[in-house]
């Protein structure tokens, strides 16, 4: 039977189980009192939901109000055990896996170091293959059912449709590839499991909108700061992000040579690894071997050395130009996008922590239009270094929620052609 707007009631119910679901989630716990104003369902439609959400194991009582002062009300809450998530960070220099349950607390965690393989897609399907082998084998006994791996990369994502997602990375050297197929072609996980492949910078993006610095706001960018730069355009609901390949914005004519190929992009100075080589070019000296995050940790401290020694002016000068570009390519961001805050993570963001911030704030207020840059707040990510693999479980999270709790079914055949196509075959030109 179609409702309004040519919805079913299945359809009907299924948003009505979603709405009381995400009130739940982020605002909860809540009487069902509350949840009628906070989703604008009547009583009955939240008593009826209620006790489907009950039956079904997702939801659960957290205490009682007002028993001092007339009729008591029962407290509900999602039940943190009635759903396991897996998030996978395909970071610079490792593979992360982790395992949640539906609050998003930690159950198990695997890390493998890229090598000198490094972005090998066949070697990163085994990392990633390895890790969830791993947290899946430490948390045997765990309640809850896996509802979806979500996983990010670097580059941009293209859904093929039968195909699966497929990943364009330019700077890592993936042309094109089947990301999404070759998981499953390992066979570890169930076919009615979710893979969800999205950006990086999209993933941490999601994290910090809905649990660190970017909550209460309808639209943030986040930057991704790690040996590269990236971004992601993001607001409160998951599917409607976008990242935006923001390192790759050209910031000087015919200049330094990016990993992508071209020359003069943001991300060839202003990226954790082109910062590195700049001041070692310098003359700046980073111990022998020192691999990309030591390197990093030894400018800041010549930055900015403890006990009151006199700074390296070659490592000052590296930081301050580095915050120059950085400011530059923010006052784009806010021009092109106009975000209530922009938010700066990723492992080098953080590691270069407040005090650099505030240099690349006031460069990119500076630069931007006036107008956008007052309603712009520029601070750094809450979540910490690990925050996509957070946000990677953000991905099977929302569908969850968008699906009301169902859970998630047999993925239909795609060689199977659709009913109508088999009674009108014959009249197809």
């Amino acid at each position: 039977m179609a409702g309004r707007a040519g919805r079913t009631v299945r359809d009907l119910r299924r948003e009505s189980r979603s709405s009381v679901l995400q009130r739940l989630y982020f605002d909860g716990p809540m009487s069902r009192h509350a949840l009628g104003p906070a989703t604008g369902l009547s009583s009955g439609s939240i008593s009826n939901v209620v006790a489907e959400l009950l039956t079904d194991g997702l939801l659960e009582e957290a205490g009682i109000v007002g028993a001092d002062a007339g009729r008591p009300r029962r407290l509900l809450r999602v039940r943190p055990d009635s759903g396991r998530l897996i998030g996978v960070d395909v970071g610079e220099t490792r593979v992360r896996v982790e395992l949640f349950d539906l609050g998003l607390t930690e159950l198990a965690r695997a890390e493998s170091l890229l090598g000198t393989r490094g972005y090998d897609v066949n070697a990163v399907v085994g990392h990633v293959h390895q890790g969830i082998t791993e947290v899946l084998r430490a948390s045997e006994g765990a309640p809850g059912e896996l509802l979806g791996v979500g996983i990010g990369v670097p580059g941009i994502i293209e859904d093929t449709g039968e195909g699966g997602t497929v990943v364009h990375g330019q700077t890592i050297g993936w042309d094109a590839v089947p990301l999404e197929r070759l998981l499953r072609l390992t066979g570890q996980l169930p076919p009615q499991v979710p893979y969800f492949i999205d950006n990086g910078a999209k993933t941490l993006g999601q994290a910090e909108m809905w649990f660190g610095a970017g909550r209460g706001a309808r639209n943030a960018v986040v930057v991704l700061f790690g040996s590269g730069v990236g971004a992601c355009v993001v607001t409160e609901d998951a599917d409607q992000g976008r990242a935006v390949e923001w390192g790759h914005l050209t910031l000087r004519v015919g200049g330094r040579r990016c990993r992508c190929g071209a020359r003069g992009c943001l991300e060839a100075y202003a990226g954790a690894e082109a910062l590195v080589a700049r001041w070692r070019e310098a003359g700046g000296r980073a111990s022998t071997g020192a691999g990309e995050e030591r390197a990093l940790t030894e400018l800041l401290a010549a930055a900015r050395p403890a006990g009151g020694a006199d700074p390296d002016p070659l490592a000052v000068a590296v930081l301050d130009e580095t915050a120059r570009y950085l400011g530059a390519g923010l006052s784009d961001l806010i021009n092109l996008f106009q975000p209530e805050r922009v938010l700066v993570g990723g492992w080098a963001g953080l590691q270069l922590g407040t005090a650099f911030l505030e240099q690349v704030r006031a460069h990119a207020l500076a630069q931007a239009l006036r107008f956008p840059a007052g309603r712009t707040r520029i601070e750094l990510g809450r979540l910490g270094p690990d925050a996509v693999t957070v946000g990677a479980a953000v991905l099977p999270l929302a569908a969850f929620l968008t699906r009301g709790g169902h859970r998630p079914g047999p993925t239909p055949s795609r060689t199977t052609p659709p009913t109508w196509r088999a009674g009108l075959e014959s009249r197809l030109v």
